[in-house]
């Protein structure tokens, strides 16, 4: 047998074990094998992990923010240069494509820590002005200490930077929580951080959802920061409620698709399918509701089915994969249970079936013939499965778009202005694209409504999250 490789957290500067040497195996999606070992973080170690933040926090908040720049680059540029080392560990990781995790995340990554740095020299409070006689007001942005952030399993390495950049950027210290199924390339992370922040400032332990529990409920962090499912969030919220911390929270998704009679179906369609089928389905954006118009219902399922069906899922080192695997034994089985319990009047155009038999891999998908109410519909899948519902005029389309528990993200595919216009505005989601689904760009704020949660990532909305205000007043006597 392999030996399976040691993981460890990262704690005040050093990696170390968990501190009873409970461990959890690691497993590669590809294989279905486990292949490294992480620690299984307890009290001791949030406790640990928690006073190296707090030491820390005093002399982070008060570096300039030149100097927490400086920091940021310097990251960015390091991540850069280890650019394939990190993708062999993402894709062991995770199970994904190496070409695409290349070209499609590590760009992407980098240029986000980039954006944070910059941003942390943009710490802006209104002007200071005389708004009572003889008294001066001014605004102070300040950091607002240890923040406890939990990262999810579909983005590792991404996410990780989401959690970490604009946090550090605003002088915050972290100590951050990766998935159990996917630790690895959020410990090589820590690696390189920390050679570029002082001891305390940047934390990692891994653990399972026990461990995030201990890492909201402790008395240190003044925040708790969690990408992850609305059960998830809600038990966050709950915890943090007791002593009033902050919460971030970016939850689950059920992105709308709404495609008008006029589009460009070949292309559309194409767009559509990327969109829904990029990384397995395992995105909280991904284009998986589709509602078309039902004068192009037939011919549009009909394609769609077919750009599914000649899309290809494979191991990492396949260059022709658009996906890998899904990322856990517990996720198949969620998309496999959402396609067994289908109703009789549904129809599965393409896929809906596990792909081999070692692994996790799922055949993409496309199922119609639904109605609002079903399952399928309403709740989160998270895998290669695209719904296609066929609606009558603008007004059912927003009534079903709308009509779910979640509010992330959505997008709108017409030629005709105006209507694109009035559907953004009246679409309840956070994002709204028109002709596109699913390009992000570091400047624009990422979060939802509804049980997407609240709280942004990415832009100069995110770095403010992370944040407080504080008003002075002086006399001028």
């Amino acid at each position: 047998m392999t030996e399976l490789r040691n993981l460890r957290n990262y704690i005040d500067g050093e990696f170390r074990a968990a501190a009873d040497g409970r461990t959890t195996e690691v497993v590669n999606p590809v294989t279905g094998l486990a292949y490294a070992t992480a620690p299984l973080s307890g009290a001791d170690d949030v406790d640990a992990a928690m006073a190296a933040a707090a030491a820390a926090f005093p002399g982070w908040r008060d570096t300039t923010p030149s100097d927490r720049q400086k920091a940021l680059l310097r990251i960015a540029d390091a991540i850069e240069e280890r650019a394939a080392e990190i993708v062999a560990v993402e894709s062991e990781n995770t199970g994904k494509p190496i070409g695409l995790t290349t070209s499609e995340e590590i760009p992407p990554m980098v240029d986000q820590i980039r954006f944070f740095a910059g941003a942390a020299r943009m710490l802006e409070g209104r002007s200071a002005g005389e708004y009572m006689e003889g008294m001066t007001s001014m605004v102070r942005r300040e950091p607002v200490g240890v923040c406890a952030q939990v990262a999810p399993w579909n983005y590792p390495m991404m996410m990780a930077v989401w959690k970490f950049a604009p946090a550090i950027a605003a002088g915050n210290t972290v100590v951050l929580k990766p998935s159990d199924t996917t630790p690895a390339s959020t410990v090589l992370l820590a690696e390189i951080v920390g050679e570029h922040l002082p001891k305390g400032v940047f934390n990692v332990i891994c653990g399972d959802r026990d461990t995030g529990r201990l890492m909201v409920e402790h008395p240190v962090p003044a925040m708790a920061s969690i990408t992850g499912s609305v059960r998830a969030g809600m038990e966050v919220a709950g915890s943090a409620a007791k002593d009033l911390k902050r919460v971030h929270l970016e939850l689950g998704g059920k992105a709308p698709v709404v495609v008008f009679e006029d589009v460009d179906i070949p292309r559309a369609v194409e767009d559509i399918a990327v969109a829904g089928y990029f990384n397995a389905g395992q995105d909280c954006t991904a284009a998986t509701r589709v509602l078309v118009h039902e004068s192009i219902h037939a011919e549009f399922t009909a394609a769609l089915a077919k750009a599914a069906a000649d899309t290809k899922t494979g191991r990492p080192d396949d260059e022709d994969v658009l996906y890998g695997p899904l990322n856990n034994a517990t996720q198949l089985d969620q998309v496999s249970g959402f396609i067994e319990r289908l109703p009789a009047h549904a129809r599965i155009e393409t896929g809906g079936h596990r792909v081999g038999e070692q692994g996790y891999f799922y055949a993409p998908t496309v199922v119609s013939g639904l109605r609002q109410d079903d399952e399928i519909i309403q709740r989160e899948v998270f895998g290669p499965v695209i719904t296609v519902q066929s609606f009558t005029d603008e007004e059912q389309a927003l009534t079903w778009a709308n009509g779910v528990d979640y509010a992330l993200a959505s997008s709108v595919w017409t030629k005709d202005h105006a209507r694109a216009m009035r559907m953004s505005k009246r679409l309840d989601f956070g994002c709204v694209w028109i002709n596109t689904h699913i390009p992000l760009v570091a400047e624009m704020p990422h979060g939802g409504f509804k049980q997407s949660g609240y709280g942004k990532d990415l832009s100069g909305y995110g770095f403010e999250d992370y944040t407080r205000i504080k008003h002075v007043m002086t006399s001028l006597d």
